[in-house]
């Protein structure tokens, strides 16, 4: 199964669907990361909460971004306080790319940041234009987990030639 999305549909697949069903690991690589809100319980929160309640649920959380969020994110972060010690986060300038792996078995590849503007999780008149795949096909799945890997792991750390850019090397 692949299926091509774009704008609200990326917020509705993968915000509110693939997510939230994590059973035992969610991967998330993004560019650019800041406080986005989503529709839960008839209110709307920071996403923070609901990967906050994965990882109370014993959901390993990895993040992998390019840079530091903004205060508003570090802001809700510390409401969380399990996302302290529940949450693996990882910083590499180099990372541009925008996926998210739920359980091995079905991930999202495409242009969306962790952002509401790209997620589609704010109004139509203000969130990017947007799209990507999603995949439950394993051979895809697993070249998108193979990538995340190998950055997570620090494979390119020694050649990169952007070390002196990094606030925290991974290796």
């Amino acid at each position: 199964m692949v299926q091509f999305i774009k704008n609200t549909e990326i917020y509705e697949t993968v915000v509110q669907g693939m997510v939230p069903e994590a059973r035992e690991f969610v991967w998330i690589a993004t560019a650019d990361i800041k406080d986005m809100h989503v529709g839960s319980r008839g209110s709307f929160r920071p996403f923070l909460g609901v990967l906050s309640e994965l990882v109370n649920a014993g959901v390993n959380i990895r993040l992998l971004h390019a840079k530091e969020p903004g205060p508003n994110f570090r802001k809700d972060f510390d409401l969380y306080p399990g996302l302290l010690t529940g949450l693996e986060r990882n910083i590499c300038p180099r990372v541009h790319l925008k996926t998210i792996v739920v359980d091995g078995r079905i991930a999202y590849l495409g242009s969306a940041n962790l952002t509401g503007a790209g997620m589609g999780a704010k109004s139509k008149d203000r969130r990017n234009f947007d799209s990507g795949i999603v995949s439950a096909e394993q051979e895809i799945v697993s070249g998108i987990m193979e990538q995340f890997d190998e950055i997570w792991m620090g494979a390119q750390c020694d050649t990169c030639q952007r070390r002196a850019y990094c606030a925290d090397p991974i290796a």
